[in-house]
């Protein structure tokens, strides 16, 4: 016990209980302490999960037998297959998958239950939407037992079996996972980049002094934020062509869609992350409260974007909490343009979202900044 007393009485026991005073006084610091780990293992532990669940099945059923619908049953009786819909032809399938409404898409053919019946092989085509390479193998992997299991239930005595499923991988036909994840990745970097930028740039003026002087110059305040802002803007679309040379020079990543949309759809975003930015300059007072406090908003973003882990194996409650998220809706563009050569057609629903978002975060954030000036 004496060595108990001993650590009571000294110097350190008393700068150790000065310190945690001293923590438990900042509402802030226990802000960051508790809030931040708390949002973040819950993301973690729910949407970063690798098993795959309700992905989307689109059928085109050529032979419509008792023996064809059943194998639809088998596929989609263990949630891991959602049965959206039930198309005409293949052609109508090829569409359904390019514009990313449904992940796989299964074909049985007129005489499907004719070649089983006569103990032949009755091959059924798979089409899997390859850009999430990960989730295509897992696709893959779940439809090739679940068939191969039906086929031995249709005859327990034939050694090889009945059904041979043709699987064809869409878009991303080698299965490179950096495929997947460039595009992510550039959403992620423009993100953390353009509204640490934005906001450092303003909060070191107000360090400095220097906001203070603009007021004394005959400037409008409208004048002050433009010329923040446009510069930031054109330097942050150097960083879009930089980070998607990058991506084609060295990891390979095509580029199918239309260069002119991309480039716009990247500009919108990037005034989603001035919003957040000039926001995030209005709220904090130094430049350390404001890196703490962006990444406390952009690891939710990038959690809940489909950046790292794909949408299909979050639980339902974070599918639609994702739908307030910007970062998703300009991955799912970027990986649309890039892979799947598609227009403004299928991606106006994610451009009308972008659009919102960079409205509703610069009104804020502007009326913010004019305030702080006035």
């Amino acid at each position: 016990m004496d060595w108990i007393q001993t650590l009571f009485n000294s110097r350190f026991w008393s700068l150790a209980t000065k310190e945690f005073r001293q923590i438990l006084r900042s509402r802030e610091t226990l802000v960051l302490l508790i809030i931040p780990p708390t949002i973040q293992m819950l993301l973690y532990g729910f949407a970063l999960n690798p098993d795959v669940h309700y992905l989307k099945l689109g059928v085109v059923d050529y032979a419509n037998t008792y023996e064809s619908r059943e194998l639809v049953s088998v596929l989609t009786v263990n949630k891991v297959f959602t049965l959206e819909e039930y198309l005409y032809n293949a052609q109508d399938l090829g569409e359904q998958v390019r514009q990313g409404k449904i992940t796989a898409g299964l074909i049985i053919p007129p005489d499907f239950k004719r070649n089983i019946s006569e103990d032949k092989s009755g091959e059924v085509q798979i089409l899997i939407d390859a850009v999430d390479a990960n989730t295509a193998g897992i696709a893959q992997g779940y439809l090739n037992q679940m068939i191969n299991q039906f086929s031995r239930r249709l005859s327990s005595n034939q050694a090889p079996p009945l059904i041979t499923p043709q699987t064809t991988f869409l878009y991303n036909p080698g299965l490179k996972s950096s495929w997947f994840f460039i595009p992510g990745v550039l959403g992620l970097v423009l993100t953390l980049i353009s509204s640490l930028v934005s906001s450092i740039t303003v909060v070191r003026e107000k360090d400095t002094g220097t906001l203070e002087q603009l007021l004394m110059t005959p400037a409008e305040a409208w004048e002050i934020l433009l010329a923040k802002i446009v510069p930031l803007f054109v330097l942050l679309m150097g960083d879009v062509i930089l980070a998607l040379s990058i991506g084609r020079l060295v990891f390979s990543v095509p580029f199918r869609g239309n260069l002119f949309l991309f480039l716009t759809l990247s500009g919108l975003y990037l005034f989603v992350g001035i919003g957040i930015g000039i926001m995030l300059a209005t709220v904090c007072r130094t430049q350390q409260q404001v890196v703490l406090t962006s990444f406390f908003i952009n690891l939710p973003l990038i959690q809940l974007s489909g950046a790292i882990s794909p949408i299909e194996s979050m639980p339902i409650f974070f599918k639609y909490v994702s739908l307030l998220d910007p970062l998703r809706h300009y991955i799912e563009i970027v990986r649309g343009i890039l892979l799947k050569g598609v227009g403004l057609e299928v991606l106006w629903t994610h451009a009308i979202a972008l659009f919102l978002f960079a409205t509703l975060l610069l009104s804020i954030s502007i009326n913010q900044f004019r305030r702080q000036l006035s």
